[in-house]
């Protein structure tokens, strides 16, 4: 059965992943579908610096403004609703092109990677913990070596939260917690795959990531911050535990000043860039694009077109 394809957009905050998208999306007949966890929520727009309508230029994207900061939204919520978009965009005759920088985000997708049970079960947990205080922890590991044995080995005996974790997964799910975590590990997608990374000198990914808090900044953050809380969400939920957003509360809240919380979200925003080139260097299947290399974005989306048509055998329009 011919796999479906799926071209992969990925990169740190701020490298200008969605400009570049566009102008792909526009070459090879695309949708675009957005792999970042913060822009699902309504009325987030400038703090996750969503793509405004005016810059899509007529390309449907899609996992936009679907929840509200106070509704849950998974990584295993995220997986169904994207596998079932990039089905829908494949029928239409189109490529679906996954756009983004939240790493396990995308490996949910494109890689057989499975979840257990994405809250807690209280009686299984409940069950297992006064075990443990009955018989001690060393009863629950014998346990777990006995359904899931590469765990057991990974997991110290003493370690009763981990072992209790793996034992819940077996029991809602059948499944050992080390079947779905060595599926993980590979790096064999679901789909006819090309995978694009860009990135730039650091230093000037840190100064495009300073110029955009300030502009920010400039735009009305503080007034998105404050309008949320109006509306009755707080800090507590976990949307608005996201960057630019717990900074400007701290500063509504009075625990320090403005300039405080712009230095904050900066330095929080590069720190969170670092770790995201940490994830995706990983991943042996991107291909990287040096931004600065070329000339004009139009010659970044032209290198980019081809290496996904070359890849995933489509054709240009």
């Amino acid at each position: 059965m011919k796999q479906e394809a799926l071209a992969v957009i990925v990169g740190p905050t701020a490298v200008g992943k969605s400009a570049v998208a566009v102008e792909v999306a526009e070459r090879v007949n695309g949708e675009i579908i957005s792999s970042d966890s913060m822009q699902v929520y309504r009325g987030m727009d400038i703090g996750t610096a969503k793509i405004k309508p005016v810059e899509m230029r007529g390309i449907p994207h899609h996992l936009l403004d679907i929840r509200d900061p106070d509704e849950e939204f998974s990584v295993a919520d995220f997986q169904t609703l994207v596998r079932r978009l990039i089905s829908e965009i494949n029928a239409r005759g189109r490529l679906p092109i996954l756009v983004g920088g939240t790493g396990l985000y995308v490996r949910s997708v494109i890689d057989q990677y499975e979840f257990g049970p994405s809250t807690p079960e209280p009686a299984i947990r409940q069950r297992l913990r006064a075990l443990a205080e009955k018989e001690g922890p060393l009863t629950l590991h014998r346990q777990l070596a006995k359904v899931d044995p590469l765990a057991a080995q990974k997991i110290h005996p003493h370690d009763l939260r981990r072992t209790i974790r793996a034992l819940e997964v077996f029991e809602l799910t059948g499944q050992s917690i080390s079947a779905t975590q060595y599926a993980a590990g590979r790096w064999e997608s679901l789909y006819e795959l090309a995978m694009v990374g860009l990135i730039m000198d650091r230093t000037k990914l840190y100064q495009r990531i300073n110029e955009r808090v300030e502009t920010m900044l400039a735009e009305g953050l503080v007034d998105e911050v404050r309008r949320l809380l109006d509306q009755g969400y707080t800090a507590e939920h976990k949307a608005l535990q996201g960057l630019g957003y717990k900074e400007i509360i701290g500063y509504l809240n009075g625990n320090y000043d403005l300039v405080t919380a712009v230095e904050l979200i900066k330095r929080n925003t590069r720190r969170f860039a670092k770790r995201q080139l940490t994830w995706f260097r990983r991943d042996p299947r991107i291909v990287w694009f040096d931004v600065e290399s070329f000339a004009s974005l139009q010659d970044l989306a032209d290198e980019i077109t081809a290496m996904i048509c070359r890849t995933i055998r489509i054709s240009v329009e």
